[in-house]
């Protein structure tokens, strides 16, 4: 029932990571990066040179369809709009770039070589995270940090597990003027009319906490 690939790694034997089409796009042109051929259910679950694989896709895949804006994002759970168990990511090309967000400061969660991770001052949600270089980049489609920022997203989300359990999260790789950066949004709070209506987020957690909670779930 799986549409034909599109792209594959390893290019032969057998498959580590796969690219197929999306069967219900919402959009001109979107795919499914099948993260493992294990049934496996959160990026969390993967080790280190399997979500390089999956970096890996994500990078080939824009070199090969250059045009317009891709969106590289990852849905886990129900409750953050995914509909297959099987962990996975999803490329959508937009024909424009997305409004860009607005520079967020934050915690300090981790720094990793030449990556930090921090919770922003002005979290929408509860353990509201993002990953850049610590010296910015335009693009992360070309840059060779993004393999170790989905690393350490993979890390922050086995953390987040162990201080909440499984929780639904949305994650995708934005790009703008300011540099790139791999944003985290666990959906612990349920989106209301101020959410929704007004851009108002009632977040229940400090950053600096959740930046200490963070810290500490490391060592558990």
């Amino acid at each position: 029932m799986t549409p034909p690939q599109t792209f594959v790694l390893p290019a032969t034997g057998a498959w580590r990571v796969r690219v197929v089409p999306n069967l219900y796009p919402a959009l001109d042109r979107q795919e499914v990066v099948v993260h493992s051929p294990g049934h496996l259910r959160s990026i969390a679950e993967l080790d280190d040179d399997q979500v390089a694989l999956v970096a890996q896709a994500w990078q080939e895949r824009r070199r090969a369809e250059p045009a317009g804006y891709l969106h590289a994002l990852i849905n886990e759970g129900r409750e953050a709009g995914s509909s297959l168990p099987h962990t996975h990511s999803q490329l959508a090309w937009l024909p424009s770039e997305p409004a860009p967000e607005p520079p967020r400061r934050g915690e300090i969660v981790e720094e990793q070589g030449r990556l930090v991770a921090w919770c922003p001052w002005i979290s929408r949600l509860p353990y509201e995270s993002a990953i850049a270089p610590v010296d910015p980049e335009p693009d992360g489609f070309d840059s060779s940090l993004l393999p170790d920022a989905l690393q350490l997203l993979a890390e922050l989300v086995r953390r987040l597990r162990r201080l909440e359990g499984t929780v639904p999260l949305n994650a995708w790789l934005h790009n703008d003027e300011s540099g790139w950066r791999v944003v985290l949004l666990p959906r612990l709070s349920v989106l209301a009319g101020l959410e929704l209506g007004a851009g108002v987020y009632i977040n229940t957690l400090a950053p600096e906490e959740a930046a200490v909670r963070l810290r500490d779930a490391k060592s558990r």
